[in-house]
């Protein structure tokens, strides 16, 4: 296959990395960076150093640039499948510009899109997607993975979920190997949701952690949070069953628990005292979680849905509360009864 990845961040090198050296096929992988001295690094030393360091590419990975202005038609050229590894805000832009393309598409951001001019909530990727370019065949690879154990060929397991059949089988031979596996599942809300609002819990949790709350603590917020996101996929037209999976419990429990995970590392340095400006810019990348919270609570809020975790680590990041307030806004709760 021919396999055209934009976007040279951790995950999207990660896959890249993963296709050009499958055992199984003979891809041919092309890694397009926005970044020109980003670009101009890893021609010279083969290696992703800020975002995967110590993890040299392969000779056959072709690396090209992905200039702002410039039509994408050469670099699609006759690839079989595109990947769009770009954060969640730069997915309407690249979609916009790749929505003529007739290629089958994957994304792999996880979140929701900020709400912006009149809109009283922000969308899913799938949502924008049928605004911008609703003639693609997409859909979105996602699951319980950090970039760095899949660049090492440690063993994964994803989910390629889309109502296409045809891309679901494009990243199963994309991307399927003796080290990573990739289940099809047509459940594209479920999959969405799970992996967007996954990122919210694991603020919950860090903070959980680093206030030293005790492991009963961190299982009640994983058991109850994967409630939340179930209620909320669930008005949104998703499946129960999606949510015992991978993108649902399976990324839940790695990104709460996980010390690879960005998000969990925003919860620890707020309990420490730091402030949301500091933990970021100690961060030095992006966490996808501080970005889609509000987004998931004005989601939740227009389908009537609670979401009483979500709503604190919001008020936490908004610095409305302490983190101490924030695990007892949670604990003073009026008792009721354990359901979705």
């Amino acid at each position: 296959m021919k396999i055209v990845v934009f976007g040279g961040g951790a995950w999207g090198t990660a896959l890249a990395l993963s296709a050009c050296t499958n055992p199984l096929a003979n891809h041919q992988v092309t890694l397009c960076l926005r970044d020109v001295a980003q670009l101009a690094a890893l021609q010279a030393q083969r290696e992703n150093a800020r975002y995967l360091p110590g993890v040299k590419l392969p000779a056959a990975l072709r690396l090209c640039a992905l200039a702002d202005a410039a039509p994408l038609i050469d670099l699609v050229g006759d690839a079989d499948l595109l990947i769009v590894a770009t954060p969640m805000a730069g997915l309407r832009a690249m979609l916009t510009r790749l929505r003529d393309c007739g290629r089958p598409l994957a994304w792999l951001c996880k979140g929701f899109e900020a709400a912006t001019g009149d809109q009283t909530h922000g969308l899913l990727a799938h949502e924008i997607q049928m605004q911008v370019a609703p003639a693609l065949r997409a859909g979105v690879l996602s699951g319980p993975s950090f970039a760095m154990e899949v660049a090492q060929g440690q063993p994964t397991a994803l989910v390629a979920a889309s109502v296409h059949a045809d891309v679901c089988r494009a990243l199963v031979g994309a991307f399927h190997s003796p080290t990573l596996r990739v289940y099809a599942n047509d459940d594209l809300v479920g999959v969405e949701v799970g992996g967007a609002v996954k990122n919210v819990l694991a603020i919950a949790t860090g903070l959980c952690d680093g206030l030293q709350l005790g492991l009963n603590a961190r299982a009640a917020l994983i058991t109850r949070g994967l409630a939340e996101k179930t209620r909320l996929g669930l008005a949104l037209g998703a499946r129960s069953e999606t949510f015992m999976g991978l993108s649902g419990l399976g990324d839940l429990v790695l990104t709460a628990t996980g010390d690879l995970s960005r998000n969990r590392r925003v919860g620890l340095a707020l309990a420490q005292g730091q402030t949301l400006q500091q933990t970021m810019t100690a961060l030095g990348h992006v966490a996808e979680g501080v970005y889609c919270a509000r987004a998931v609570l004005q989601r939740a809020a227009a389908l009537a849905v609670e979401m009483p975790i979500t709503q604190a680590v919001v008020a936490l990041l908004d610095g409305q509360i302490k983190p101490q307030q924030a695990v007892a806004l949670l604990m003073e709760r009026e008792p009721t009864a354990e359901s979705v």
